[in-house]
């Protein structure tokens, strides 16, 4: 079993879809969009928004709320977080949603862009918002929650609905799961009318009913068309004239997907995300940045977590989740080395290769280069073992460089978390 710490470490941080398949790097699914951009794709297949004008400066805040023309607006920090209304801006300001009187824009707008707000899902370094979304106030009266996501029991998209939203579903299913219906997908017939008439009913919507089940269509249509992986819509309200409002929304898209979304993955923001994975992902590196101090490079998913279990256990923390796969070149090799010795926290190196399809003088030659390229300040531990394992061996131990070699993983483990102590 998979040591608690690293197991609840790779929980928080790896996309929900790949925390029980890592072994290769088409799995994950992860393309989040702000909520302003989740706003313009569900307008465009005919979701009702609330009208918005994304801002980037404080003249562009002031011009949408004059655009908007109302004496109050809602002001929305743009980041890839929930739960912005509660957090705090690192200058202090506390908030990242308010609902403001128009002249307040200016003020409100200064002490929110360029900051960088703080979650409870922010992490303790939060997000940089760079956009404001500036909103039209809406007078909602029943808020319900709505959403889509894809099942796996099923093997199709399941759509969850509520009653009653604007809260935290995983609170509602826990106290009131009478509440909460699922309807299955058959993703080959679609939504039918019938189905989505069941969820306007356990929505237990007041107005028109048709015109409601028309909105569900067109949210199943957006979680289709886009190739999302989840359509999430807390709260989903009624207005006063019991209209059916998407008024918060969270959307997320299959990266698999990319080359047929481009439009859409064209719109990734990647300021929202570790710079550590981005650089990762461009070459095509498994990559996950954790918080420890122990920099980790392993091929294989299976080693990789035992990697970081083994650690775990002999004191250490684990820096990374990175798996370089069976086919990686030198450049990936030395890419993955410099990613890594790029953060700051890492005390020591510790590479762990089980050569098979990846050779071990492959992994030999791309850490020896990246080390005469970006030097080694800090204590270096490799384990090889398997196919070309003594020419991998060889290598190091002629390249002249000062690097620990280890027998196993236990011998491995114990080197690095030692060298840590003592470099620490």
């Amino acid at each position: 079993a998979l040591h608690q710490s690293t197991l609840a470490m790779l929980r928080s941080r790896l996309p929900v879809v790949s925390r029980t398949v890592l072994s290769t790097r088409q799995f994950l699914r992860r393309l989040n969009l702000h909520e302003y951009q989740s706003a313009q794709l569900m307008a465009e297949k005919g979701v009702n928004v609330p009208f918005g004008i994304a801002a980037t400066s404080v003249d562009e805040a002031v011009a949408a709320a004059a655009k908007i023309g109302d004496e109050e607006v809602v002001i929305k920090a743009q980041i890839l977080a929930g739960g912005r209304g509660l957090g705090t801006f690192d200058n202090g300001f506390k908030g990242g949603v308010h609902v403001i009187k128009s002249s307040q824009v200016a003020e409100y707008a200064s002490k929110m862009l360029g900051g960088r707000l703080i979650t409870k899902q922010s992490g303790a370094e939060g997000k940089p918002c760079d956009t404001l979304l500036l909103a039209k106030k809406m007078s909602l009266v029943n808020e319900m929650y709505f959403s889509i996501i894809l099942d796996r029991a099923t093997m199709g998209p399941l759509i969850i609905a509520c009653s009653e939203g604007g809260t935290s579903i995983e609170d509602l299913a826990e106290s009131s799961p009478e509440k909460i219906i699922k309807v299955p997908v058959n993703i080959d017939v679609g939504l039918t009318d019938e189905q989505a008439a069941q969820v306007v009913d356990g929505l237990k919507v007041s107005g028109d009913k048709d015109a409601a089940a028309a909105q569900i269509k067109a949210l199943y249509r957006l979680f289709t068309e886009s190739d999302a992986t989840m359509v999430e819509v807390n709260p989903l309200a009624e207005d006063v004239d019991g209209n059916l409002i998407a008024a918060d929304a969270k959307v997320g898209f299959d990266d698999n997907a990319s080359f047929r979304q481009t439009d859409i993955h064209s719109k990734r923001d990647e300021s929202q995300e570790d710079a550590r994975e981005v650089a990762a992902a461009k070459w095509d590196l498994n990559y996950v940045g954790l918080d420890g101090n122990i920099g980790c490079m392993v091929n294989g998913a299976g080693l990789a977590m035992a990697t970081m279990d083994i650690i775990a256990a002999y004191g250490g923390s684990p820096a990374n989740f990175l798996d370089v796969g069976g086919s990686a070149k030198v450049d990936q090799i030395s890419a993955a080395f410099k990613i890594i010795t790029a953060d700051t926290r890492v005390k020591a190196i510790l590479v762990n290769i089980f050569g098979g399809i990846m050779k071990c003088d492959v992994i030999a030659e791309g850490v020896i280069g990246a080390v005469k390229e970006v030097g080694l300040k800090i204590p270096l531990i490799v384990r090889l073992e398997g196919t070309n394992v003594a020419l991998g061996k060889s290598l190091i131990e002629n390249s002249g460089l000062d690097i620990m070699s280890a027998d196993d993983l236990d011998d491995a483990a114990q080197k690095a978390v030692a060298a840590m102590q003592a470099s620490s």
